[in-house]
């Protein structure tokens, strides 16, 4: 495969000219080499096959990072996701994995807490909290953050998370992230805010799309690339064994690189 060919293969056929635009309204320019910050993404899958459709919402116009582009609901992991409780924790094999990829100093509080981040934005970016519901406080909160939780009966789970990518934003860029994708069904939600939409209000437009359908929107170019990713994905292992082979996005010198961890 040529250079140009995969190039196409990992940004969904864009062209030259739309790829640098698309970079650009991620954020691209010149800025100070910052190391990139734990960050978690939650796709919502509903439905099987072809058919199976995606939570995404548009991210307001005032953000300066990707503004107005269509994402699904994520963002950095905070101090105290990594001691946020849980009914059930990660499924050993993506515990493990995550844990033997991790930058720096690896910890196994730094792997769940990427885990309940995801869950956390989710809860704030599209009012959906996705655990148990037991009817009652089921904990008591350390931080503000997970209060939604305990107020509305919903414990925590980890054990239903797959992992679909992972992807560390390019150097140069107002924010850095390394970023899991992680997925889950639909049937995970436990509970749903009643406006719609989560209490952050970073998150407008909230859309289930068809993967398909999702072309049609203004998105980032690694959201497309996720995208492509996510249908193999669901076509090669629509059951999303924790065994499978996780791609990871970076970049090395001027090469954005595809690997398998």
């Amino acid at each position: 495969m040529t250079a140009e060919e995969n190039r196409q293969r990992l940004t969904g056929g864009m062209s030259r000219d739309a790829l640098e635009e698309a970079a650009a309204r991620d954020g691209s320019k010149r800025s100070p080499n910052m190391p990139p910050r734990d960050a978690a993404t939650l796709i919502i899958l509903d439905g099987k096959g072809s058919d199976t459709k995606v939570l995404m919402g548009r991210r307001h116009e005032g953000h300066k990072f990707m503004p107005g582009l269509f994402v699904f609901p994520g963002g950095r992991v905070d101090r105290f996701d990594g001691s946020a409780p849980a009914a059930t924790e990660l499924h050993a094999t993506i515990e493990k994995k995550i844990y033997t990829n991790l930058r720096n100093r690896p910890t196994r509080r730094r792997a769940r807490a990427l885990a309940l981040a995801s869950l956390r934005e989710t809860y704030e970016e599209a009012g959906l909290l996705l655990g148990e519901k037991s009817g009652q406080k089921p904990f008591q909160v350390r931080h503000s953050d997970w209060q939604a939780f305990a107020d509305l009966g919903v414990t925590p789970t980890l054990d239903p998370l797959r992992l679909i990518a992972r992807a560390i934003t390019p150097p140069g860029r107002t924010r850095r992230f390394d970023a899991w994708f992680f997925a889950t069904r639909a049937s995970h939600i436990a509970h749903r805010l009643p406006e719609g939409t989560g209490p952050s209000g970073e998150l407008q437009d909230l859309h289930w799309l068809t993967i398909d359908e999702t072309r049609k929107l203004d998105l980032p170019v690694i959201t497309v690339t996720v995208l492509d990713e996510l249908k193999k994905r669901i076509e090669d292992d629509p059951e999303l064994k924790p065994s499978s082979k996780l791609p990871f996005f970076h970049l090395r010198g001027k090469n954005f690189l595809r690997e398998l961890i």
